[in-house]
């Protein structure tokens, strides 16, 4: 039968490019933030991500979604998740490029003068790696942000981290259900949240009871439930649990030390609106065994650390996806035409795309600056800037995703909008959008935990000396610079707070772009964000935005 018509007018797929390379924006980031790095691995890491074959796993592991098997034929109990070849493949290549517990060991590159408990410029890199990886959306990044910020908490109980440490920081994925000591690496989950609580952690009624001592320490018996446990398949998870003495953190393996497994029972998996590969399930613990980390009454302290670092990689991974969004919607825009020209020649559209652009450069900038704050635990001014600007990153990139991926979406018309083919990420990116803003804090506790952070130390002056190498760049970023001390120093009201975190993030975002970006761009970003020559919408620049320039200096080829 004769064909009806020739497909023509319709992209090639973004596929076998460098996505390290032909991103000039996290490139200048890293040059201002880490500039003693080696960059060859984030290269390497780039052309693998950049693969058709690592894409495609991506999207196998999406599509064929984790299963639950809670006993075997013969009726045992195993609580096993089965997960489609390609999310391990994912797990592998994430592990074996550093994203788990690797900043914290002794043996990636440029190690950290002794000390600073990390290796120097490691959590930098590994920001930048994370980013990269995110772009596949492969949903498979939750057991490696968990495993990444539980493995400095371990060092709250000295023999656990003795033992599992060397495991959590090394660069091999093994998913094998077996003690910790027959592994070559392990990964970490935790499980905090509750059906009662929620976020108010202080209403769990999770209980542990005193069940010894032993090598690893006190002991305990851990019986109750989580309501949102990630990663079942995890080899160990931190969890909280109401010990004599108020809520307190525990070590639970998944295989106890002789081979049999803990009494961890898996209720169900969550049906979520997106991160399919990833399986997020509620548990039961029957008398579960597992060791105290830290002193019993202060798990919150020590689980609001952690939170610390997985809210970065909040902000990391929505920044990652920005990316992929914005290089899918120039690509597509590049090579298809309508009414006579590239729908990238088109004027409405250029203003959309260099929008788009600019808000992924300064997500970018913010994130690895967050990140930059990481690697030196050692300096005050640091320490202030972790602590304030965690909450404020992870406000404000997590809340601009979604609207950027719907915008971006909308660049490929109905192509974006449909799951197959190699455009068929945009849809993943669009679902997978939400969950960062909402895991590990939504909006107003971001909120709230930045009023809690202008209450430590002296934040008004430490933020004053990030703004200050961008004075004179631009008449709207002074007049913000200006009002920010003021401000912060009379908050007082929880309704004040989301305004706050936006406009010190938009503030930061500018000072930074300021320091890396081109003028057209850091002119571009404060008329729009700062001066009010914007629109509600995405593509509402001014007239006199260089717009061609934005947009080459964001093209994926």
């Amino acid at each position: 039968m004769d064909a009806t018509h020739e497909v023509f007018n319709q992209p090639a797929a973004l596929a076998g490019y460098n996505l390290f390379r032909t991103n000039r924006a996290l490139r200048d980031g890293l040059a201002f933030n880490a500039p003693q790095l080696d960059l060859a691995s984030l290269d390497a890491l780039g052309a693998m991500a950049g693969t058709a074959e690592m894409q495609t796993h991506a999207r196998l592991a999406n599509t064929n979604a984790p299963v639950l098997q809670t006993h075997d034929r013969f009726g045992r109990r195993i609580d096993d998740v089965e997960f489609h070849p390609s999310y391990h493949a994912l797990m592998k290549a994430a592990v074996g490029a550093g994203l788990g517990g690797a900043p914290w060991g002794s043996h990636c590159p440029n190690p950290l003068p002794k000390g600073e408990g990390a290796n120097a410029g490691a959590h930098s890199r590994r920001a930048a790696a994370f980013m990269l990886f995110t772009e596949l959306e492969p949903s498979v990044l939750c057991p490696i942000s968990m495993t990444y910020a539980a493995t400095p908490a371990l060092r709250a109980n000295a023999a656990v981290f003795a033992d599992w440490g060397p495991k959590l920081t090394s660069h091999a994925y093994d998913p094998t259900p077996r003690p910790w000591h027959d592994k070559p690496g392990v990964t970490m989950g935790m499980g905090m949240t509750e059906k009662q609580g929620g976020s108010d952690l202080r209403a769990n009624t999770t209980q542990a009871v005193r069940d010894g001592n032993d090598a690893w320490g006190d002991r305990y018996a851990i019986t109750g439930h989580k309501w949102f446990f990630s990663a079942p398949m995890c080899d160990a998870f931190l969890v909280l649990a109401q010990a004599p003495a108020g809520l307190s953190c525990f070590f639970l393996p998944r295989v106890l030390p002789d081979g049999t497994r803990n009494a961890i029972r898996i209720q169900r998996l969550k049906d979520k609106l997106g991160n399919k590969a990833n399986a997020s399930s509620e548990v039961e613990f029957h008398a579960a065994t597992a060791w105290r980390v830290g002193d019993e009454g202060r798990g919150i302290p020590q689980i609001l650390e952690m939170g610390t670092m997985t809210r970065l990689d909040c902000a990391l991974g929505t920044t990652g996806l920005m990316r992929q969004a914005l290089a899918l919607a120039l690509n597509h825009t590049a090579q298809r035409s309508a009414f006579g020209k590239p729908l990238s020649a088109q004027p409405l559209m250029k203003n959309v795309l260099a929008d788009l652009a600019l808000e992924s450069e300064a997500a970018t900038a913010l994130a690895l600056r967050l990140a930059r704050a990481f690697d030196h635990p050692d300096d005050a001014h640091e320490r202030l800037m972790a602590r304030l600007l965690t909450p404020v990153a992870k406000f404000w990139i997590c809340k601009r995703g979604s609207h950027f991926a719907q915008e971006a979406m909308e660049c490929l018309g109905g192509n974006g909008y449909v799951e197959e083919g190699g455009e068929g990420v945009m849809a993943r990116i669009y679902r997978e959008m939400p969950l960062n803003s909402i895991w590990e804090g939504a909006g107003n506790i971001m909120a709230l935990d930045l009023l809690r952070a202008t209450r430590k130390g002296d934040v008004v002056a430490a933020l004053a000396d990030e703004l200050w190498p961008a004075r004179g760049a631009h008449a709207a970023l002074d007049q913000l610079a200006d009002a920010l001390p003021s401000r912060i120093e009379a908050m007082s009201t929880e309704p004040e707070a989301r305004r706050l975190a936006q406009d010190v993030a938009l503030a930061m975002q500018a000072a930074l772009l300021a320091q890396t970006a081109p003028p057209a761009v850091v002119d571009a970003f404060c008329c729009s964000r700062l001066g009010g020559d914007w629109g509600h919408a995405f593509g509402t620049l001014g007239s006199g935005v260089d717009v061609d320039s934005i947009i080459a200096r964001a093209m994926p080829h």
